[in-house]
């Protein structure tokens, strides 16, 4: 029988619906989250040994365009403080050459800085306007194909998280092209859910001034691959290029990956028309066994969220390609990252993002990555 106390104000509660309530909070803050449930720590360490070149598997420049404040602390760049301001960087990152496709090898307090064993960030470059840092990177892209891909992270991601995930991800996908990591003020604690959602809110103009830039840089391509609560942030954004009449940047848009998205399936469905079918349709990630979306949902009401979604017909719909990724193994305990750490997957994601000869070759690509979830 439910019990009924009361609350403030002098409002009756329903004493076991309110408990549940918070027993559910409560396990939801136990998530680990997008970039593992750890704080921002230090990118920047000590000296970094000097190792054979034969020994790293690849060094890679990541672009930075941020709304994080910089950090106190050198050595970590940038901490979850929201900026009302627009960041860059350049940040170089090694890849070892014991390096395992689909994981990130990151150094344990006390280990040494061994580039031969770990991802290490060996240089980082600020810049102090945007001119300065479109020059960079047109200087960049055009070394590199005229290319562009864009990495919006998601929620409880520290800026160290953000830089080696993308770092993985170019370096397992075979990406060629110049990648730029859009790093909105995520506070990287599993606490953090509302501070999170309203920090990739207040991020939205930002990646649209972004996106905006990279179009006049000389890209003759820009993808973009979304992960989690990062699909909010592009999708809003997405939505305000469609309100303004540049919804494909000038047709220099290429593929949108959103993976494992956490947006509710109206809001999602809301964005849609409003953005209308896309000419290139949007890839969507699906996995009905993401443990963290399965919480997210909970904590919105017991409302789905359109990473576990099971119809996909009704998404597809809308002019995105709905690929399911059940049957797909994750390494992580909640299954929210298949679409980096699955091996096969990361490598087809990449596949399909370096393709540039029309639709048919993409149809084939995009049939292989849902083949891969049968």
């Amino acid at each position: 029988m439910s019990r009924r106390v009361e609350g403030p104000f002098g409002l009756e509660w329903n004493f076991d619906v309110h408990l549940k309530t918070i027993c559910i909070l409560a396990l939801a803050l136990l998530v680990a989250g997008c970039g593992g449930g750890r704080k921002t720590e230090e990118l920047l360490g000590s000296a970094v040994m000097s190792v054979p070149v034969t020994e790293i598997a690849g060094n890679h420049s990541i672009f930075i365009a941020t709304t994080r404040k910089p950090s106190d602390d050198p050595n970590k760049v940038f901490d979850g403080e929201r900026s009302a301001t627009l960041n860059y960087a350049r940040v170089n990152v090694t890849v070892p050459g014991t390096h395992t496709t689909g994981q990130i090898e990151r150094r344990s307090r006390g280990k040494s800085n061994d580039p031969t064993k770990y991802f290490m960030a060996s240089e980082v470059v600020g810049y102090d306007t945007q001119p300065k840092f479109a020059s960079a990177l047109s200087t960049d892209i055009a070394a590199r194909g005229d290319r562009v891909m864009v990495f919006v992270h998601g929620y409880n991601t520290g800026f160290d998280d953000a830089v080696y995930r993308l770092t993985q991800i170019v370096h397992d996908s075979g990406y060629p092209g110049t990648p730029v990591l859009f790093s909105w003020a995520s506070g990287a604690k599993t606490t953090d859910y509302v501070y999170d959602k309203e920090s990739a809110s207040a991020a939205r103009d930002q990646l649209e001034v972004t996106l905006r830039m990279l179009a006049q840089t000389g890209a003759r391509r820009i993808d973009i691959v979304a992960h989690s609560m990062g699909t909010w942030v592009t999708m809003e954004t997405l939505r305000q290029l469609a309100i303004t009449g540049d919804r494909d940047l000038g047709g220099k848009l290429g593929d949108v990956v959103l993976a494992s998205p956490d947006i509710d399936v109206d809001v999602f469905k809301s964005q849609m028309r409003r953005y209308g079918k896309p000419n290139k349709p949007f890839i969507l990630l699906l996995s009905d066994d993401d443990r963290a979306l399965r919480l997210s949902g909970l904590i919105a009401g017991a409302r789905p969220r359109v990473g576990d979604y099971k119809d996909a017909a009704d998404l597809a719909s809308y002019g995105v390609t709905v690929v399911d990724l059940s049957k797909v193994k994750g390494s992580d305990s909640f299954n929210h990252t298949k679409f980096a750490d699955n091996p096969a997957l990361v490598k087809m994601i990449g596949q399909r993002l370096r393709e540039d000869d029309g639709f048919a070759s993409d149809r084939d690509v995009t049939d292989r990555i849902s083949l891969l979830g049968q």
